[in-house]
Order: structure tokens, then C-alpha cells, then sequence
């Protein structure tokens, strides 16, 4: 289980702290399409995944927020374990289109199953917590809606926009989806002109089928790319997780790959399995593994480098993004 719900020990949705434990009456299950499968053993986590136990006022203050304006973060849904942190810098990861996505990734800790129909209030409630956090640097993601015709790439762009007119200074940052078999949708958002593009890889191509199922790896390849087409002024970024089987040489050609549809930033964290029911934990890597794919990814020509054991898609965004504009800037001059 992800350390942040260790900590917490709070969390009132079925199915995360034990595994076993059956769903109350007329609670649905988080998980179902895992139930059946295998339990995997719970490592013991190395010294350096640690984090700091949430509940400081600025966090509370976050939170009393995130609940008056009824909305999800994917902070809370995926078990974050830097949600301490964040939430008491009143940074948060908001998280669209409902809490409940239509994909079953093996790594996931989101709510599967059928979502609920589109709160077309939505992008309003978040522009007016983003305008009460009084944020310079906001991240947008959503579950995954197959479901949608276009996926949900324009209520993605009703989002931005609501944002761009409640705060003018703030900028913004979208994880979106992979829009599979979805034709125009990925214009529909880039029209919108997030600051940054951000779409996870998550793993290397080999570990697709038992790791990320319902994507494909080039797909996701050419959605990055055909955003720096569409707009090349938009900063793209990419993510994956480590620890779930795959080999050095394999994270380095997905680097190349990466650099090859023009990336500029990746962000590589330390897999950590939610549950005894999702794909296992193979091993942690180490700190110095971290540090030498950081050194690897910038000589390969990345302008912004994440790399640790806890390194997440957003965590730090403001400050990375900060850094990613100057990395552009001092590109540029020399």
C-alpha cells in the first residue's frame, strides 16, 4: 500500500487496507476486476521511501477546500505519497470527469468501472479553488473515458479555459489520457494551450500487456509528438515508474524514444503497489540508480530532468516548471 495511506490509516474506500476484506452492503468495490487475481507480497520498503505524515493546517486548509468545491485529486485517488508535502505548500493535482475510470491498469489505485455523466459545472468549481489557493502553477488530469466520444478533450479545454479567466497568472499543466481511437481529440486540447502537455508512458513497451493493458506504447509515443507539431511551443513531458520488472537498457531506449518525438521533460519515480491485489513490486531501486538516469537523460538532451524514488508526475511541478521555462530560455540564448 502506498505509504501515504499507511500514514493517513483514515481511508474509508473498500479494498485498500486489507485486501481480503469483502465491500460493506451497497458499497461497490473498488477494484472488482482484481478480486480474482493472485495476491502478490508486500515488500519492505527501503529506508529512503519515506515521507512526512500528512495533516498540517496549510494541508487542512487544502483539503477544506478540495471538499466545499466538491472536487477530486488525484493526490487522494492514487494514494499519492507526497501528498503531505504538496498539500501544505497548497499545491494539489486535480482530477476531472469523475473519480471512477474506465481502464484497469495493473499499477492503478483509481476507482474502476462505469463513471457517472460529466458535471458540466466542473471546470467552474476548479477555476474558483485554483483562484482560492491562489496558485501560480496548476496540474489537470483525469481519469481515463472511453467512454466519451472524444474521451473528454473538450471538457479538458473547458477546464483551461475557465482557469486562464479566473486566473490570468496562473499556469497549467494538463495530464491527460491517451485518447485511443479518438479522432480529434488531441487538437481539440492543444487548442486550449496548456502551458505543458503532459501524457505517461508509465512503464517500458515490454511490460505493456501485464503493467498498462487497455494502451498502446507508440500510440502514447505519437500523441507527444504530434503535440509538438501541432504547437511547438507547448513543453511535453512524459513519465514512468520503475521497479516493475523492467531492465536498464530498456528504460534507456525509451529515453531515446522519447527525445525522438521531442520531449523535454521525463519524470522517472519508484513504482509502489497499492495493493496485494496489483501488479507487485519487483524491487526498489536504488538512489543512485535515480541519480544515474538523471545524468543519462539530460546528456541525451531532455531540458528537465525528475529522477528519485519519489518522484511523481506532479509533484514539484511549479518549481520544475520554473526551471524548465529557463532551461528553454538559456537554450535558446546559447
Amino acid at each position: 500500500m502506498a505509504v501515504v495511506l499507511d500514514l493517513l490509516n483514515r481511508d474509508p474506500r473498500p479494498n485498500l487496507g486489507n485486501p481480503k476484506a469483502e465491500a460493506k452492503p451497497g458499497v461497490e468495490l473498488r477494484h472488482p476486476e482484481k478480486q480474482k487475481r493472485a495476491e502478490n507480497p508486500i515488500l519492505r520498503k527501503p529506508d529512503w521511501i519515506r515521507v512526512k505524515a500528512p495533516g498540517s493546517p496549510k494541508w487542512a486548509e487544502t483539503q477544506k477546500i478540495v471538499k466545499e468545491n466538491k472536487l477530486v485529486t488525484v493526490c487522494e485517488e492514487a494514494g499519492c505519497p507526497n501528498i503531505g508535502e504538496c498539500w501544505e505548500k497548497k499545491h494539489a493535482t486535480f482530477m476531472i470527469m469523475g473519480d471512477t475510470c474506465t481502464r484497469a491498469c495493473a499499477f492503478c489505485n483509481v476507482k474502476t468501472g462505469v463513471p457517472e455523466a460529466l458535471d458540466h459545472e466542473e471546470p467552474r468549481k476548479v477555476a474558483e479553488a485554483v483562484a482560492k489557493l491562489g496558485l501560480e502553477h496548476v496540474v489537470i488530469t483525469s481519469v481515463d473515458r472511453d467512454d466519451l466520444k472524444d474521451g473528454g478533450a473538450e471538457h479538458f479545454a473547458r477546464v483551461i479555459r475557465a482557469i486562464r479567466e479566473a486566473s490570468p497568472g496562473t499556469t497549467i499543466e494538463i495530464l491527460t489520457p491517451d485518447f485511443l481511437r479518438k479522432p480529434g481529440a488531441l487538437e481539440v486540447v492543444v487548442a486550449a494551450k496548456p502551458d505543458v502537455f503532459n501524457h505517461n508512458l508509465e512503464t517500458v513497451p515490454g511490460k505493456y500487456l501485464t503493467v498498462r493493458p487497455g494502451a498502446r506504447y507508440f500510440h502514447s509515443l505519437r500523441l507527444l509528438q504530434r503535440v509538438k507539431e501541432l504547437d511547438p511551443t507547448i513543453f511535453t513531458k512524459s513519465g514512468i515508474m520503475v521497479g516493475l520488472g523492467e531492465e536498464r537498457n530498456e528504460v534507456l531506449q525509451l529515453m531515446d524514444d522519447l527525445r525522438s518525438a521531442e520531449v523535454d521533460f521525463i519524470t522517472i519515480g519508484q513504482y509502489l503497489a497499492p495493493s496485494r491485489k496489483h501488479h507487485a513490486v519487483i524491487r526498489f531501486v536504488t538512489p543512485d540508480e535515480f541519480k544515474s538516469f538523471e545524468t543519462i537523460a539530460y546528456v541525451k538532451g531532455f531540458l528537465m530532468v525528475s529522477s528519485t524514488p519519489l518522484t511523481r508526475s506532479s509533484h514539484h511541478a511549479g518549481e520544475d516548471f520554473a526551471r524548465l521555462r529557463a532551461a528553454r530560455a538559456a537554450k535558446a540564448g546559447a
